[in-house]
């Protein structure tokens, strides 16, 4: 009787599915208005249609460092985080020493962002300098613009005494620029940033440039920066180039995830490589071999056996 019992209570299972359930992945983007929530929420609409496998939440976080904290607690799988900030988090230096993060390995280096630093075209702000007495939003608490903003401040030699500076999201600091309740702000994202163009159609809007000795420091001080420029015309109502530094996004995955689901999520990228470029405004091409390169960390297992059928070796250890 007991084995009748049970093997009914199987094919109960098998007919209704449950002895299969396909896994939510929880994604962690940033803020709304910002690239990473733009690119997370194209890449899980690409991937649910590509795999009836894959099922996706994407959670709105604070940025990097947030990402960071929340793949190493095991409380989202998936998320995109600055390079400069991923190796600190993995390695436990610079503003983690502190606080280690592991429990995650690398997807693939996706594009390079821009520290973008806005002011009303209207303002006397010109320069880095013309911040100083000025309310400023370094972004949100935990995010990697708050860590390039302070950064950059600090080595133009604008202390907190000297910049009232404010944590505020995307959202709440292009209002609050419109409304000419702050003076700045700071966005570290992909170009063309939905949040400054829809701004940019609100106020007439002025991208600072970053100085060449503050340039030389931010070089000297963090091997993920380069020299970034913004091309004139990528907002509307900007027509001058505007120097900056860029450091790249890394999608990165939890150790949890199994090796065959990363590769799956690893194909699908690069496979999708350009409908995700059409479904966002990024001028970014995902080619294997630039995505692969200039990643510190270790990659997952998954995305190290989709590279190697690529005939490129990765290190994952």
């Amino acid at each position: 009787m007991k084995q009748k019992i049970g093997l009914f209570l199987c094919l109960a299972l098998l007919l209704t599915g449950c002895s299969y359930q396909t896994k939510t992945i929880r994604f962690g983007a940033a803020d709304i208005g910002g690239m990473y929530y733009t690119v997370a929420n194209a890449y899980a609409g690409l991937a649910s249609k590509e795999s009836s496998d894959l099922k996706f939440e994407v959670k709105n976080t604070a940025g990097s460092a947030a990402n960071l904290r929340l793949l190493s607690g095991n409380y989202i799988d998936l998320g995109i985080a600055q390079a400069d900030l991923v190796r600190a988090a993995h390695e436990g230096t610079g503003s983690f020493s502190d606080n280690r993060q592991q429990g995650y390995r690398a997807i693939a280096g996706l594009y390079t962002e821009a520290c973008q630093i806005v002011v009303r075209a209207d303002s006397d702000i010109r320069t880095l300098n013309d911040l100083q007495g000025k309310t400023v939003s370094i972004g949100a608490s935990e995010s990697g613009t708050e860590q390039n903003a302070t950064e950059i401040l600090k080595l133009s030699g604008l202390t907190s005494k000297l910049v009232h500076m404010v944590n505020l999201d995307y959202a709440d600091a292009a209002g609050k620029l419109a409304s000419g309740e702050i003076d700045a702000l700071f966005c570290t994202a992909g170009i063309r940033t939905a949040v400054i163009e829809e701004l940019a159609k609100e106020c007439d809007l002025r991208l600072l440039s970053i100085d060449d000795t503050c340039l030389e420091k931010l070089l000297a001080t963090t091997k993920e920066y380069s020299k970034y420029v913004i091309p004139a015309n990528t907002y509307s109502g900007q027509d001058e180039d505007v120097t900056t530094i860029g450091v790249k996004a890394v999608l990165l995955a939890s150790d949890a995830l199994s090796e065959k689901t990363v590769e799956k999520l690893t194909e699908i990228l690069f496979s999708h490589a350009q409908d995700l470029a059409y479904a966002t405004s990024l001028d970014a091409a995902f080619d294997e071999t630039d995505a692969s390169s200039g990643v510190t960390i270790p990659f997952h297992p998954g995305a190290a056996a989709y590279y190697a059928g690529q005939g490129i070796s990765v290190n994952t250890k």
